[in-house]
């Protein structure tokens, strides 16, 4: 089966094609978005491994799965095209990036800048049909996920995990903690952030902080 991923992950990642899970997933997509609007367009569904190599990941982050307002997912988590208005839950990302690292709130919420420079921005489910929030999770995009964190997990070391919210904190469960950095703090979405499970983190400069002590390049958030 023909998957369009990032050589170094395919590399990795070919058992997982050939596995039945994989070909129902492959089937149940195709059908949903030849009936449906569904996000993101096909070319971008595996976006957030084209733009950041398995050699080049020092930091995960884990969304649930994509925006499904129209134009915004562009296959990373979290992203939102060029123009497009950020959402509540980017919204107060970029609030926390500013009080954290005393930066300015960006105008672009386009995450590819963070992606090129080694942040695997991975949801746990990688389509969604418009309109309709988790209407492409328990089809195997969460097999085919947590199998990304476990090799991940496995194959490198001292990368940051950032696992927001207890859907992350759950996905969470594949990762090597003794060879790993794990933050975890409540989801940035409103609903989380205002019952003061967001703001305050520092997850930004902690793992920046991390980064440098393992002789690695801080992230330009």
């Amino acid at each position: 089966m023909n998957v369009n991923i990032d050589a170094s992950w395919k590399d990795r990642l070919e058992p997982e094609f050939e596995k039945a899970y994989f070909k129902s997933l492959v089937h149940f997509v195709k059908n949903e978005y030849s009936q449906y609007t569904c996000y993101p367009k096909g070319s971008e569904i595996f976006s957030a491994f084209d733009h950041c190599s398995f050699d080049d990941v020092n930091v995960v982050i884990i969304g649930q799965d994509p925006y499904h307002g129209p134009g915004q997912a562009n296959g990373l988590c979290f992203s939102v095209n060029d123009g497009i208005p950020h959402p509540p839950s980017l919204i107060n990302i970029f609030r926390e990036i500013e009080t954290d690292l005393n930066k300015p709130y960006p105008k672009s919420g386009n995450l590819e800048r963070w992606a090129d420079q080694g942040v695997l921005l991975l949801n746990a489910t990688l389509t969604v049909r418009a309109h309709q929030a988790g209407s492409h999770q328990n089809k195997g995009w969460e097999i085919f996920t947590d199998e990304v964190i476990r090799k991940v997990s496995e194959e490198k070391e001292h990368v940051v995990f950032l696992l927001w919210g207890g859907y992350a904190k759950r996905k969470g469960s594949k990762i090597d903690r003794s060879k790993h950095c794990v933050l975890e703090t409540g989801h940035p979405s409103p609903l989380s952030a205002n019952r003061g499970l967001w703001f305050g983190n520092k997850h930004f400069s902690k793992t920046n902080a991390y980064l440098e002590r393992q002789g690695q390049e801080p992230i330009a958030w």
